[in-house]
């Protein structure tokens, strides 16, 4: 059994949900020596999260914003405000997306479904990049 984790960083995003499998993939070369395994994908934040879903059609990405903009509005009367009106906000749409992902390795790849890929879903406005942990576990 062989491991591996590295933190990558990601650029600044504007929120939104945003398409990062391939930007996760090249940043990570150690993915390619495994041929069967796990890998665990962890963003460091509390006001983004991560999540798995339609890779193809963009509308999708805009439609599940426009969703959690919706279930988590910034006019809501939140007591946790010190950051602004999209902080608390924020940390429900993380809390409910979630702020990690378990993905199968197969010969080197991401084991997806055809029409998956990984999201990091930005729920700031204004926020810096985002940092992920992957750490691979498995057979090389």
């Amino acid at each position: 059994m062989t491991w591996s984790q590295a933190t990558i960083k990601l650029g600044a995003k504007a929120r939104g949900c945003h398409l990062i499998t391939h930007e996760i993939e090249r940043q990570i070369p150690d993915l390619r020596k495994f041929k069967v395994g796990m890998a665990n994908v962890f963003v460091q934040h509390t006001s983004a999260s991560l999540c798995l879903n339609e890779n193809a059609d963009p509308d999708v990405r805009k439609d599940l914003n426009n969703w959690l903009d919706r279930v988590a509005p910034e006019n809501y009367p939140y007591i946790h405000a010190d950051e602004g009106p999209d902080d608390m906000p924020g940390h429900l749409k993380s809390a409910m997306l979630g702020v990690s992902l378990n993905i199968p390795i197969t010969n080197g790849r991401f084991n997806l479904g055809t029409w998956q890929g990984i999201y990091l879903c930005e729920h700031r406005d204004h926020a810096s990049g985002r940092k992920i942990v992957v750490t691979l576990q498995g057979e090389t």
